[in-house]
């Protein structure tokens, strides 16, 4: 396949990496053991570590990928996993929503109105939205994806996430190196490749720094651990936080 690999080349690769990559936990613990640090609010040193936590699971995938010559044929411009439910944490949500109230004033402005906008444009396809825990995931995707809902945070003009620097694991863990015309033919591509046990030392990381915070007295705007255990669609957290 000229512009990406067919699908028992993704297999090989994935095969090659899970005979030789092997997650350095430590690296992640590193990251909340250097922000245990800085002499900051709790709220402060809680977007730091959410952020450098984010930016390690993207490096991870890099070196994965240089490790096996893996290169991604996903494009600025290219939104096809765009339309997948997008299902994270309260703890999530809030430290996301934490950072996007720290983007420039332009870009947060714009950002705030284009959520307002969403619901009001696609309040009718929100109501015909899957519960998350009612059906196994695959069925929910694929409801989902038939749908055709874009992302709150995708602007469907420029096909571009508007919050792209602090994106949510899932988003940053589903990859194509395929043609990507295969993500636009078909709603479930069986090509694609997620990296989603990045997922576990991610959390657990969250979970160990919001321990220690605990301990010490505060946990800024996180309830703990009661927020690490609710879960819902990225729109709806988004949603709340405009009430």
């Amino acid at each position: 396949m000229e512009n990406g690999l067919n699908y028992e080349q993704v297999r090989k690769k994935c095969e090659e990496i899970s005979n030789t990559y092997q997650i350095n936990e430590e690296l992640f613990y590193d990251v909340i053991e250097d922000w245990d640090e800085v002499e900051k609010p709790i709220d402060d040193k809680l977007q730091g570590v959410f952020q450098n936590l984010l930016k390690l699971v993207s490096n991870e995938i890099t070196e994965m990928e240089a490790e096996v010559s893996l290169q991604a044929t996903c494009q600025m411009g290219c939104a096809f996993c765009c339309y997948f439910p997008i299902i994270i944490t309260k703890l999530e949500a809030k430290l996301l929503q934490m950072s996007i109230n720290n983007f420039d004033f332009e870009q947060r402005e714009k950002l705030f109105n284009h959520i307002e906008q969403y619901f009001s444009k696609y309040k009718h396809i929100l109501e015909q939205v899957p519960d998350n825990w009612v059906e196994e995931m695959s069925e929910v995707k694929l409801a989902y994806k038939k749908l055709q809902l874009p992302c709150v945070l995708l602007d469907t003009e420029k096909n571009q996430c508007m919050a792209y620097e602090v994106r949510p694991i899932p988003c940053r863990t589903y990859m194509s190196y395929s043609d990507p015309l295969l993500c636009k033919q078909n709603l479930l591509p069986k090509e694609t490749v997620s990296f989603e046990f990045l997922y576990e030392p991610y959390i657990s990381a969250l979970n160990e720094f919001l321990q220690w915070a605990y301990e010490d007295g505060s946990t800024g705007e996180i309830t703990y651990p009661n927020d690490l255990y609710e879960t819902d669609y990225l729109h709806n957290w988004m949603k709340k936080s405009l009430i």
